[in-house]
């Protein structure tokens, strides 16, 4: 797949918006994206806690995550402290197709380095999950949209002959509420399709735009929800040099 750099930097109109299911037009009104340019890149910082299971601790994170949206890729680079250590660095990837995941303990040892079919249908469904985050790529020739009803609506994320889907839920001023897809989940060194999703409970202005700026990341499992992710976006930059 080929993807031409936005040289011209366009700017977003209404009427790019028109073919968009209704929810979905009221959200990108809503995001304020209207009037400002396309986001090529963007870094993010972000804050938080993580568990790695039901019976295991919370631990703060600080992350730093940085996109490109022509072509479409990802890295987070995160750090977890235990025991108030940052003894944990974790970088999560997609590129050109592919996933990758690599834990370091002290900055030195490889704990996982996962990768594979599986890991590049979740990396997959991550980038188009946190497109909330800049929201002009929703716009993309690689998404396309499927009405639901007036509160939301399907979108299918497409690269490198890989296609995701999530149904996307929305409130009546616009914003989104709830994203919800099958994801691969790990454990102990498996595999598994269960539903994820990933309520947001707070927006900010970054950029210029209305974004969602908290939020939870949620397995939705047969013996209950286990919440796994509380992250808080601090400084927003988009069309920065990376």
């Amino acid at each position: 797949m080929t993807y031409k750099r936005n040289d011209d930097r366009r700017i977003i109109s209404d009427d790019m918006l028109v073919s968009l299911p209704e929810p979905v037009q009221r959200y990108m009104q809503f995001s304020c994206v209207v009037g400002n340019p396309w986001i090529e890149t963007v870094r993010l910082e972000q804050t938080g806690t993580f568990r790695t299971g039901a019976d295991r601790p919370w631990m703060p994170v600080t992350a730093v995550e940085t996109y490109t949206t022509e072509p479409p890729t990802l890295a987070w680079d995160a750090s977890f402290k235990f025991a108030g250590l940052p003894l944990i660095r974790v970088r999560d990837r997609y590129q050109s197709g592919e996933g990758q995941m690599l834990g370091k303990l002290a900055g030195f040892y490889t704990i996982f380095d996962a990768q594979g079919e599986e890991l590049a249908q979740a990396s997959m469904l991550r980038y188009l999950n946190e497109v909330m985050w800049f929201p002009t790529a929703f716009l993309g020739e690689n998404m396309s949209w499927e009405a639901i009803d007036n509160r939301s609506a399907r979108v299918t994320f497409t690269d490198y002959g890989r296609s995701v889907s999530a149904d996307i839920f929305f409130a009546e001023d616009g914003r989104m509420i709830n994203f919800k897809a099958l994801r691969y989940r790990e454990t102990d060194g498996k595999f598994s399709l269960d539903r994820w999703s990933t309520p947001l409970t707070e927006y900010g202005e970054r950029g210029g735009l209305k974004i969602p700026v908290r939020g939870q990341a949620v397995w939705n499992l047969e013996s209950g929800d286990l919440p796994y992710a509380d992250l808080l976006i601090g400084k927003v930059e988009y069309n920065s040099v990376l």
